[in-house]
């Protein structure tokens, strides 16, 4: 049976339950937290992030995705700390996330042309051989395609996913603003990627059916996951899920919130997003489902067996 690395060790894929494929536990900048005269509570954060996926194993949840990369303030040894403390499986990720051009500490290290980039050999290794000195393996590879579209560097940072998604196998999933998908698309297929092992992020922020059905027809997974995130309402992202399953695209959709227990990023206390947490989705969003006429085996398609797939799907190629 295939296994996928978790936090705690592999985990059978057919045990990982009703899956959250988008989510972060923390979003931290941690040269800010260092130099603040406030920084964050430690202890609280972890306690919160405890509390909050125990609540969502309650509801059914079996395994969340934390998606927090390089950019975003992955920090390893937190995470471990509350995977020690709940049933919930947590995978991680490893890439890069960037809204123009990488790093400072990358970016003199560009690789020459036709050769290797450093990127290429980060991603490989927290695959392969674990994150850090943690010992954890990523499981999934992350990138990102923000407001400023396709600069050089989100190139470089997409097609150095796509290499290390050949040599492990593992995964590619993505952050989007915007209508980037098949731009995205077209890199990763240059790149020899099979988009059948591609998940398209935030793709409920589009209002076009034809934009995502133009990247379901590639092959591709789209996330449906910002639910949660008032700036589009529960209804509209309702009505475009039905719209999805009505015509037949189930087995292309996964589910998520993309909500962190705590970031940096905004100022928590102004985002008035009370749903924005790994409860929702069973909480309010599948009983309207359901009262819409979905049954169980679509929503099951979605949470457990999409998910399943996406990471029995194994191997280099």
């Amino acid at each position: 049976m295939p296994t996928v690395a978790t936090t705690n060790g592999p985990k059978d894929v057919d045990a990982l339950g009703a899956t959250l494929m988008h989510e972060h536990v923390f979003v931290l900048s941690p040269e800010v937290q260092q130099n603040r005269p406030d920084p964050w509570d430690e202890e609280a954060g972890i306690a919160e992030a405890v509390s909050r996926l125990e609540l969502a194993k309650s509801l059914g949840v079996g395994t969340i995705v934390d998606l927090t990369v390089l950019g975003l303030g992955r920090f390893i040894p937190r995470i471990q700390r509350v995977a020690e403390q709940t049933d919930v499986n947590i995978i991680v990720a490893t890439g890069l996330y960037i809204m123009n051009d990488v790093p400072f500490a990358f970016y003199h290290l560009r690789p020459e042309p036709g050769g290797r980039d450093v990127l290429t050999e980060m991603f490989v290794r927290d695959i392969t051989s674990g994150i850090g000195t943690t010992g954890v393996r990523a499981a999934i590879l992350k990138c990102a395609t923000d407001e400023a579209g396709v600069t050089p560097g989100i190139e470089r940072v997409l097609r150095a996913v796509a290499v290390a998604h050949r040599e492990t196998g593992v995964p590619i999933t993505t952050h989007t603003n915007g209508e980037h998908g098949d731009r995205q698309q077209d890199i990763f297929e240059s790149e020899g990627v099979d988009l059948t092992r591609v998940i398209i992020g935030h793709s409920d922020e589009s209002k076009s059916i034809d934009y995502l059905e133009r990247i379901m027809s590639r092959g591709s997974y789209i996330g449906l996951d910002h639910f949660g995130v008032e700036v589009v309402p529960f209804e509209q992202r309702v009505d475009l899920l039905m719209q999805l399953l009505e015509r037949g695209h189930a087995e292309q959709i996964v589910l998520s919130h993309d909500a962190p227990c705590f970031t940096d990023v905004w100022d928590m206390s102004s985002v008035n997003w009370p749903n924005w947490r790994y409860s929702h989705i069973h909480r309010d969003v599948l009983p309207e489902l359901r009262r819409r006429g979905v049954d169980d085996k679509t929503i099951d398609q979605m949470l457990i067996e999409n998910p399943r797939r996406i990471f029995a799907t194994q191997g280099p190629y």
